[in-house]
């Protein structure tokens, strides 16, 4: 039921439910969820194997890195901290950091620009992250580890974090 935002989620587990709540129900419960999401960020969350590892290395290597995001930026930037991994990004674009949100490129867009980034690759587990780097102009990679059901046609796959390093080298050399 994830991947398209709070509101969207709490539509899908009212009709999972056979409910169907009126917009200012839907409204009073998206606000209600926020309020627990934001208390509760990172209480059950971790990083996949091989994260905070793999960020360091890319790091090392001169990478610059930032996270493209439709969460709420103070929450994303709260989660990266919580999990140790915060250093490893120049800059974080929320759903709520610019007036739109992925799959829109400009999103995607102005993340980079944020970043001081001309030439990127978007590695992502949905397929908005997929049509916003397409619409970019940039190559992205499908990390197959997320929750996203299926490839929806990025240029390259990782089955595991550790393979992105390898990875974005074979797509930067080919972008050029």
């Amino acid at each position: 039921m994830v991947g398209d935002g709070a509101r969207v989620l709490l539509a899908r587990a009212f009709a999972a439910h056979g409910r169907a709540p009126t917009p200012d129900q839907l409204d009073e419960a998206t606000a209600a969820y926020l309020r627990d999401y934001q208390a509760n960020l990172a209480v059950a969350t971790v990083l996949y194997p091989g994260v905070a590892e793999t960020l360091a290395a890319m790091r090392r290597a001169g990478s610059r890195m930032a996270v493209c995001t439709n969460k709420p930026e103070a929450a994303a930037r709260a989660i990266l901290r919580q999990l140790g991994v915060a250093d490893a990004f120049v800059a974080v674009g929320g759903g709520d950091s610019f007036p739109v949100r992925k799959p829109d490129p400009a999103h995607l867009s102005a993340t980079m620009q944020a970043a001081g980034m001309t030439r990127a690759v978007m590695v992502g587990d949905h397929a908005n992250d997929v049509l916003a780097a397409r619409g970019c102009g940039i190559p992205s990679i499908w990390a197959a580890w997320g929750y996203g059901a299926a490839d929806p046609g990025a240029d390259a796959v990782a089955r595991e974090f550790a393979a992105l390093p390898a990875l974005v080298g074979v797509l930067t050399a080919r972008a050029g």
